[in-house]
C-alpha cells in the first residue's frame, strides 16, 4: 500500500494565484523585519563595546609603551615571585584576587606583552594594526622626475635604464599652495567673521552678487537643458541640488528661481504622452542606438520629474508641520514664502501636464491645500482646479479629482469650505448632450453582411473590400481623439460621485455650511439626475423650505432644483409643485434691492421654468399674481434688475394672452386685489391694474422706459410699439448680464450735452440798433485814421445825454 493520503484540500490555481501576491508581499516584509532587527542587534553591539572601551580606558591607565619580555626575563621573574612573601597577605585577599584575575575580560587585557587569546584572529589584527599605522594626513612627498637613459644590452636581454631628479618648485609656488590650502581650511570660519565686519549697505550688495551668480547658473544650467534635453539630463539633477542651497543671505531666493525654472523646464521637455515603464523583455532585446538612447533620456525625465515633485511636497509638509531644519539656511518664517511657489509650481503642472505621469499624485496633494486655512493657498487651490474642470474634454482628470474630494469630504466629517464643493459647479458635464452621445455611440447598421458580400462580390473585390476596412479602422485608431463612449461613461460616473456627496450632506449635515453649495450644485446638475431620486429630493427639499432656516439664496436654489427637474425628465411625473410656486411668490418682495443681486438671476431662471416652460400646467390666476408682483418689484431695484423683470413680464405675457386685462381698468368679477396675501391663487390679480407701467415710463433708464411702453401697448411682436432685434431675442437672464452696473458705469452710456456754439462778428454783418451801428462805424473809421480817442468828450458826452433824459 501506499503512503496515505492528506486529507487537507490542495488549493485550487485561482486560491493560489490571489494569494501569491499576498505571500509574495509577507515574505518581503519579513525579510525587511529580519535585516532591520540585525541591524538592531549590531548598533547595541557596537554600542556596548565602545562603552567597554571607553571604561575600560578611564579605569586601567595603560603604558605609553610596551614590549615584549623574553623567554629569560620571564623565568627570572618568575623566580622573583616565588621569592615574596605571601604570608603578609591573608587567605581572602589571595582568594579574592585570583577571581577577579578569572573574571577579567580581553578588553583589560595588556594585548601586547601575552600572546593571543585566539590564535585565528591573528590576521585580522595585523590588518587593523597596519591601518592604523597609516597617518592621518597624506605625508607631502618630493615631487621627481624620471629620465629614461639609453638601454643596456645583456646575455638574458634589454635592460632599461633610467634616472629619477626631484623638481624643485620656485617659493613663490609654494607658498601659492599654502595659501590655497589655508583659504580651503578656514574658508567657512572666515566667513561669518567677513560678513560681521560689514556694513549694512555693503552686505547687501554682497548678496545682490551672490544673487545675479546664481541666477547665471541657473540660466546657464536650463538652457543647456532646453537647447539639448537628451542629451544634457544631468543638468536637471544639478539644477535640483540647488534646491538644497545652504547660504542663508540667498537659500530662499535661489530655491524660489530654482523651483520655477525647473517648473517650465519640465512643462518645455515633457513629451504629449504618458512614459511608462519597460517590460524584462523590451530591456533584453536589442534596440538601435537612436532608440536606446531615447529610453534613457524617458527614464531620466521620469526619474527627476518624480524627485522634483517629492521635493515640492516635502516643502509643503515642512511648512504645515512647523518642522525646523538642522541648517538653519532657511528659517521658519521663510517657509510660508517656499510653499507658496511650491503650490503656485504644482499648480502650473498640473494645468500644463494633465496627460503625464504623476498627475494623480499632485492632485492627491493639492485637494487637501484646498481647505487650508491660508486663503491665498486654497485660491491658488481652488482656481487651479475649475481651470482643470473647464480645460478638460474627456474627464479623467475630473473622475480623479472628484473622488480625492469625495474622500476629503468624508473623512472630515463634511468640516470644509464651501469654495471646495463650489468648485464641482466648473465641471463639463452639463455641455455633453447625452442623447445625441448615445445615439452616436449605438452601433451602426452594416449595409453588407458576409452571406451579401459573397453572392454580389467577387473574391478579388472581397479582398479589396476587407483591405479597406482594416485601413479605415487604422486611419480611426490614429486619429488619437477619444471616443464618445467612454467620455459618457468617464461624466457618468463623475456625476455618481458627485451627486453622492450632495446626498450625504442633505441627510447627515443639514445645518452646516456646506447646505448653500449643494443647493447650488443640484441645481446646476438637476437636469441629469436620475428618475429614481426624484421622489426623495423633492421630500427633501420641500421639508427644508418649510423649516424656515434657509436664507432667500437657499430657498431660490431649493425652488429652482424642483423646477429644473421637472422641466427635463421629470415631465412624466403627473405633479402639481403648488407649494413651490407659493414659496416663490412669498420670496418675491424679500429680494435685496441694492448692490448685490445676483438673487434675480436666480429667480429670473425660476420664472422661465415656473411660467413659461409649464405653461399647460399653471393657471391664469396664478400668472397675472405674478406679473402683478414683478411689475411691483421692479419699482425697487436696480435698473438692470428691472430690464431683466420687464423682459420676463414681457414672456408671461406672450405665453398667457388673456393677462391683458391687467393693461385695463375695469374689474373682472368680484373682491379686491389683496397684495399682502402670499397666495397667488387667491389674490385675486385679475381685479387690478399695471399702474407701475406708467411710472416706469419715466424712469431714468432709456431701456426700463423703452420696456414699459412696450408692455403698456400690449407687448406686440410688430408695428411701432415692437420692441428692437437686440432687446426681442435676448433672455431676461441675458438682458440682466448686459446691462449691469457691477463697474460702475451707466449702460448705455450717457450722451454729452450738445455744446452752443457763440456767434461771431462777420465783417460786413450789421447790427439791428441803427445808432450803435453808426456809433461803430465812427469809432471804426476814427481808428484807421489813427486819431487819438478822448474818452472824456465821450464820457462828458454821455453824461449830458443822462441829463437831458
Amino acid at each position: 500500500m501506499g503512503p496515505p493520503r492528506s486529507k487537507k484540500r490542495r488549493p485550487t490555481f485561482r486560491r493560489l494565484l490571489k494569494t501569491s501576491g499576498v505571500k509574495l508581499e509577507n515574505k518581503l516584509k519579513n525579510r525587511q523585519m529580519k535585516q532591520q532587527n540585525v541591524a538592531k542587534k549590531q548598533r547595541k553591539e557596537q554600542k556596548k563595546l565602545r562603552q567597554a572601551v571607553k571604561d575600560a580606558a578611564i579605569r586601567t591607565p595603560r603604558p605609553l609603551e610596551t614590549y615584549r619580555k623574553r623567554p629569560e626575563e620571564e623565568e627570572d621573574e618568575e623566580e622573583f615571585l616565588e621569592t615574596l612573601p605571601t604570608d603578609m597577605m591573608e587567605d581572602e585577599d589571595l582568594q579574592q584576587m585570583t577571581a577577579m584575575a578569572r573574571q577579567a575580560s580581553f578588553i583589560t587585557r595588556d594585548l601586547s606583552s601575552c600572546g593571543p587569546v585566539h590564535g585565528g584572529k591573528r590576521r585580522s589584527s595585523e590588518v587593523v594594526r597596519s591601518y592604523e599605522k597609516v597617518p592621518r594626513k597624506m605625508v607631502r612627498t618630493e615631487e621627481k622626475e624620471v629620465i629614461h637613459l639609453l638601454p643596456i644590452k645583456d646575455k638574458s636581454g634589454v635592460i632599461p635604464q633610467s634616472v629619477e631628479r626631484v623638481v624643485t618648485k620656485q617659493p613663490e609656488e609654494e607658498e601659492e599652495e599654502e595659501a590655497a590650502d589655508e583659504t580651503e581650511e578656514f574658508e567657512e570660519e572666515g566667513e561669518p567673521e567677513s560678513c560681521a565686519a560689514l556694513t549694512a549697505e555693503q552686505r547687501e550688495q554682497l548678496r545682490v552678487q551672490k544673487i545675479n551668480e546664481k541666477k547665471l547658473m541657473i540660466a546657464g544650467l536650463g538652457s543647456a537643458v532646453i537647447s539639448d534635453p537628451v542629451r544634457n539630463m544631468k543638468r536637471v539633477k544639478e539644477l535640483r541640488g540647488m534646491l538644497m542651497e545652504s547660504d542663508p543671505c540667498v537659500a530662499v531666493t535661489v530655491r524660489k528661481l530654482v523651483m520655477v525654472s525647473l517648473m517650465e523646464i519640465f512643462k518645455d521637455i515633457t513629451p504629449a504622452y504618458r512614459i511608462r515603464p519597460l517590460t524584462p523583455e523590451e530591456k533584453a532585446a536589442k534596440v538601435k542606438k537612436e532608440t536606446q538612447q531615447l529610453r534613457e533620456f524617458e527614464e531620466g525625465l521620469v526619474s527627476q520629474y518624480k524627485f522634483y515633485l517629492e521635493d515640492l511636497e516635502q516643502t509643503i509638509k515642512d511648512w504645515k508641520q512647523k518642522k525646523k531644519k538642522r541648517s538653519q539656511a532657511v528659517g521658519f518664517q521663510s517657509y510660508r514664502g517656499l510653499a507658496e511657489v511650491s503650490v503656485r509650481c504644482l499648480c502650473e503642472l498640473l494645468l500644463a501636464l494633465p496627460h503625464f505621469n504623476f498627475h494623480n499624485n499632485i492632485i492627491v496633494v493639492l485637494v487637501p491645500l484646498m481647505n487650508d486655512p491660508d486663503k491665498k493657498v486654497s485660491g491658488m487651490c481652488c482656481d487651479a482646479f475649475r481651470k482643470l474642470f473647464q480645460q478638460d474634454k474627456v474627464g479623467g482628470a475630473s473622475l480623479a479629482t472628484v473622488r480625492v474630494i469625495s474622500g476629503l469630504v468624508k473623512s472630515l466629517n463634511y468640516n470644509v469650505r464651501p469654495e471646495v464643493l463650489r468648485t464641482l459647479l466648473s465641471l463639463r458635464i452639463k455641455e455633453v448632450e447625452m442623447k445625441k452621445d448615445m445615439e452616436d455611440t449605438a452601433p451602426k447598421k452594416k449595409f453588407m453582411n458576409n452571406k451579401e458580400k459573397k453572392k454580389k462580390l467577387s473574391r478579388m473585390q472581397r479582398k479589396w473590400k476587407k483591405a479597406e476596412e482594416k485601413l479605415e479602422k487604422e486611419l480611426l485608431e490614429a486619429e488619437a481623439s477619444e471616443s464618445k463612449e467612454k467620455k459618457i461613461k468617464l461624466h457618468t460616473e463623475t456625476l455618481n460621485i458627485v451627486f453622492l456627496v450632495y446626498f450625504r450632506i442633505l441627510k447627515k449635515a443639514q445645518k452646516s455650511v456646506l447646505l448653500p453649495a449643494v443647493l447650488e450644485g443640484l441645481a446646476n446638475f438637476a437636469h441629469l439626475i436620475n428618475l429614481e431620486f426624484f421622489d426623495d429630493l423633492l421630500n427633501v427639499l420641500q421639508n427644508l423650505i418649510q423649516s424656515g432656516d434657509l436664507t432667500n439664496r437657499e430657498s431660490l436654489h431649493c425652488i429652482q432644483t424642483v423646477f429644473t427637474i421637472l422641466s427635463g425628465q421629470g415631465d412624466v411625473l403627473n405633479i402639481d409643485p403648488l407649494n413651490f410656486y407659493s414659496q416663490l411668490y412669498k420670496l418675491l418682495l424679500r429680494l435685496h434691492a441694492g448692490a448685490p443681486n445676483d438673487d434675480v438671476i436666480i429667480m429670473l431662471r425660476c420664472l422661465d421654468a415656473m411660467l413659461t416652460r409649464r405653461k399647460k400646467q399653471v393657471t391664469l390666476q396664478r400668472a397675472m399674481a405674478f406679473i402683478k408682483r414683478l411689475s411691483t418689484l421692479s419699482l425697487h431695484v436696480l435698473p438692470n434688475a428691472s430690464v431683466g423683470i420687464l423682459a420676463a413680464n414681457r414672456a408671461a405675457m406672450h405665453a398667457f394672452p388673456k393677462c391683458d386685462f391687467l393693461l385695463d381698468n375695469e374689474v373682472q368679477g368680484s373682491g379686491f386685489y389683496l397684495p399682502e396675501l402670499n397666495e397667488p391663487e387667491h389674490c385675486n390679480a385679475q381685479n387690478t391694474a399695471l399702474w407701475e407701467l406708467h411710472t416706469l415710463q419715466r424712469h431714468y433708464h432709456p431701456v426700463v422706459r423703452r420696456l414699459a411702453a412696450h408692455l403698456c401697448q400690449g407687448a406686440p411682436s410688430e408695428g411701432a410699439a415692437a420692441l428692437s432685434v437686440d432687446l426681442s431675442r435676448r433672455s431676461p437672464v441675458e438682458l440682466f448680464n448686459v446691462y449691469s452696473v457691477r463697474d460702475m458705469t451707466f449702460n448705455p452710456p450717457v450722451a454729452p450735452p450738445a455744446t452752443k456754439k457763440k456767434d461771431r462778428f462777420v465783417v460786413g454783418a450789421s447790427l439791428l440798433d441803427v445808432e450803435l451801428q453808426r456809433g461803430a462805424e465812427s469809432v471804426l473809421t476814427a481808428a484807421t485814421e489813427e486819431t487819438e480817442l478822448d474818452f472824456n468828450i465821450t464820457h462828458t458826452h454821455n453824461t449830458d445825454t443822462h441829463t437831458q433824459h
